[in-house]
């Protein structure tokens, strides 16, 4: 059974996902430089069993929610998937100011939108930010607003939630990237198997085991990992907001169309690694 009590969902044969650079793939990049990321990976898994499944991907990094709503949804309305995942909002949280209230309707009205497409939809809640930086540790009380706004919105339109804020392994910093916004790898494997679980697929590993035990980090060493950290990212994360430049100009979906996808590793069991 999946997180909200039922059985597993129809069969899929197709998947859409929406979103932002959490969707796109973003730490987890291929040795070709593109991004891979949980959704790439649940892909692969559904794709192993299901000759002829197609796979779209519109997530483009730095989109905010009313984005996503405009580029992405009519297309989902106009593919209409089996399956579609929609993570949206998490950008619209960590700006300057944000209405938790006014962000959430509007996510509200685009689930309503995106269910209508008649296919399965899994939302997310957000991550747990506040346990990474002091500096993000302020957004922690928005973010678990908006979650509980999300769980309510996806249970009025039937939507299954995946609860990214519950996943322990996402609270170790060896799940982040530098910039501490993005996952690595290892993280977006994680949420693959949580998602695949959550869908009633077999999975061969538990997204709940922990990683290898770390020694600390001195005290010195986590400061200057700070100060690179407010040098590197957040100083011209917040020169290109008041620039007016967004993050995710002159990027397109990596995958605009619901075409055939097969997977890497035909007949194997898992290919999530």
């Amino acid at each position: 059974m999946n997180e909200r009590g039922r059985w597993p969902m129809r069969p899929i044969s197709s998947f859409l996902a929406l979103g932002d650079s959490f969707t796109e793939g973003l730490d987890d990049w291929r040795p070709d430089g593109t991004p891979r990321g949980w959704a790439d990976r649940v892909a692969e898994q559904l794709a192993v069993t299901r000759p002829g499944f197609r796979y779209a991907n519109l997530a483009v990094r730095g989109k905010l929610l009313d984005q996503i709503v405009a580029d992405q949804i009519p297309v989902a309305e106009r593919l209409r998937p089996d399956l579609i995942t929609f993570c949206a909002g998490g950008n619209d949280i960590i700006r300057f100011s944000c209405d938790t209230d006014d962000l959430a309707r509007r996510f509200d009205a685009a689930l309503e939108r995106v269910t209508a497409t008649g296919a399965d939809v899994v939302v997310f809640t957000g991550f747990d930010l506040g346990r990474m930086h002091p500096i993000l540790r302020r957004l922690r009380g928005r973010v678990a607003c908006f979650n509980e706004l999300v769980r309510a919105s996806a249970e009025r339109h039937g939507s299954t939630v995946v609860n990214l804020w519950g996943m322990a392994p996402l609270a170790d910093p060896r799940s982040w990237g530098r910039d501490r916004l993005h996952l690595t790898a290892e993280g977006h494997r994680r949420v693959a198997l949580r998602v695949l679980e959550t869908l009633g697929e077999p999975v061969t590993e538990d997204w709940r085991t922990p990683l290898p035990a770390l020694a600390p980090t001195p005290w010195r060493d986590r400061q200057l990992e700070d100060l690179a950290w407010m040098r590197d990212f957040v100083m011209p994360f917040v020169r290109k907001r008041l620039s007016g430049h967004r993050t995710g100009d002159g990027f397109q979906p990596k995958r605009p169309e619901l075409l055939p996808f097969e997977a890497p590793f035909p007949g194997r069991s898992t290919v999530i690694p």
